[in-house]
């Protein structure tokens, strides 16, 4: 078994920490500290709860430097992009103290009886099993509603960012939560299934790979236990005939290249019609040939290391194999020498279905150009694929661009002539490879309550 889980700064490859290992002893009585903890908290009023999130959120900003130095040294992200992270976290509590009450507001509903109405109430404690590539925000984007709601929590991080779950905690804490509400578990992932098996954990939510998402939602359904998953994504950016091609390669570029790649709503396939396919292709280049590559605690830094050297290796291999299938390397695509686990911006043209480069997800700085001949051709390549947790679409005719966004591409989260992003405003999540249920917005907070009607005669 594991006694400890070691953080390496993949820039450097030398050792960050290394965190001992909680033993079951451990593991059950953190979970029933935030159980306890818990029941105090949802009789705890809405207007104080929301004073702990907006607490929080001054942390947060305040401490958004040193969290991004962080982020750095245990997972390679641009310390420019981690003050962003940390203060898009901020967003979020400040979104759910403002609008938390407005969310769970009881509906009423007529009936024959003198009232009717529909109230949402805490389930509990909740697990949350996290990922690297946003150590901070993917946990804020869980936490800010279900603490609004009344909710506990027991992190179990990704290995690698152990010292960001840890600051998590610590941060909720001196925002004022009670101790032990919000948790942090350090253990391996192996042992994820004694926690959902745990009688007091009462829901599970998940970002993460396929293959992490059916065991948790297994696991989980055998315990009768309510689960949000977001998975992988292969999203497509569908750029027509008509498009503002300068524009769409610029935002594509964007997309693609967020945290290094390592995005599930990055930007991975890119359909082009036939009409505009190589002038797209000239303009990406040149995006991405203009991005800083290097150590991610420099200021210019575009693109960091990628988290690990294994994750690095798998997605080399991707490229390497969709080569041998007959893609067209127009840059990158090699492993550069030295240390770091640094992989370059990367264009693959003439990707077909079949290739690894289109049918798998590939997380890094890897961007898949496709041809279309035409808005439909292209719209049904951008819907081959297992996953849908994001699209967008590129056209100077917006109700058509509208249309194929609401109607015809399938996937959660449909954009016109812009990048698809989370916003705390507005439910995300995806449907078939890339998981159920939604986080943020008004959806995002009633995941975890119980939709409970009362009926007074």
């Amino acid at each position: 078994m594991t006694d400890v889980l070691t953080s390496t700064n993949p820039t450097t490859g030398e050792v960050v920490a290394e965190y001992p290992v909680h033993d079951e002893v451990a593991v059950d009585a953190t979970i029933r500290g935030a159980d306890a903890r818990q029941r105090e908290w949802r009789r705890t009023p809405l207007d104080d709860r929301a004073e702990v999130l907006r607490r929080a959120a001054d942390l947060l900003d305040a401490r958004a430097p040193e969290l991004a130095v962080l982020m750095a040294t245990e997972m390679g992200k641009p310390v420019t992009a981690g003050r962003q992270e940390a203060q898009k976290c901020a967003w979020v509590c400040r979104y759910y103290a403002d609008h938390g009450a407005q969310h769970l507001a009881d509906l009423d509903v007529p009936t024959d009886h003198s009232r009717s109405y529909v109230h949402h109430e805490p389930l509990g404690v909740v697990l949350a099993v996290m990922p690297w590539n946003f150590p901070f925000w993917q946990v804020f984007r869980f936490a800010a509603p279900a603490l609004m709601a009344g909710n506990g929590a027991v992190l179990k991080h990704a290995s690698n960012v152990t010292g960001s779950s840890l600051a998590i905690a610590e941060i909720l804490e001196a925002a004022g939560a009670p101790g032990g509400l919000f948790a942090s578990v350090v253990l391996p992932s192996s042992r994820v299934p004694e926690v959902i098996d745990h009688r007091l954990v009462r829901a599970a939510t998940l970002t993460g790979s396929g293959p992490a998402g059916r065991a948790v939602a297994g696991r989980a359904g055998a315990n009768l236990m309510k689960t949000v998953l977001e998975l992988g994504g292969s999203d497509p950016y569908v750029v027509l005939a008509d498009a503002d091609v300068g524009r769409a390669a610029a935002v594509c570029a964007q997309s693609r290249l967020i945290n290094s790649g390592q995005s599930c709503i990055a930007a991975k396939r890119f359909v082009v019609v036939e009409a505009v396919h190589d002038e797209f292709v000239e303009l990406l280049d040149r995006e991405m040939s203009n991005r800083t590559v290097g150590d991610p605690l420099a200021e210019v830094t575009d693109v960091g290391p990628q988290a690990r050297h294994d994750l690095r290796d798998d997605l080399h291999r991707q490229v390497q194999a969709s080569v041998e299938a007959g893609a067209h390397l127009v840059r990158g695509g090699l492993v550069p020498d030295g240390p770091g686990a640094f992989y370059p911006p990367t264009i693959l043209t003439g990707v077909e279905p079949g290739m690894v480069a289109a049918d798998e997800e590939l997380f890094g700085p890897v961007a898949a150009v496709l041809r279309a001949g035409g808005t439909d051709e292209a719209v049904a390549l951008a819907n081959s694929t297992t996953f849908g947790l994001g699209a967008a679409v590129f056209t100077s005719d917006v109700a058509l661009g509208e249309e194929i966004a609401a109607v015809r591409l399938e996937a959660g989260t449909c954009t016109v002539n812009t990048l698809v992003a989370s916003d705390p405003r507005l439910p995300f999540g995806g449907i078939g490879e890339s998981g159920y249920g939604r986080e943020l917005g008004r959806e995002g907070i009633r995941e975890f309550t119980n939709v409970k009607t009362v009926v007074v005669a």
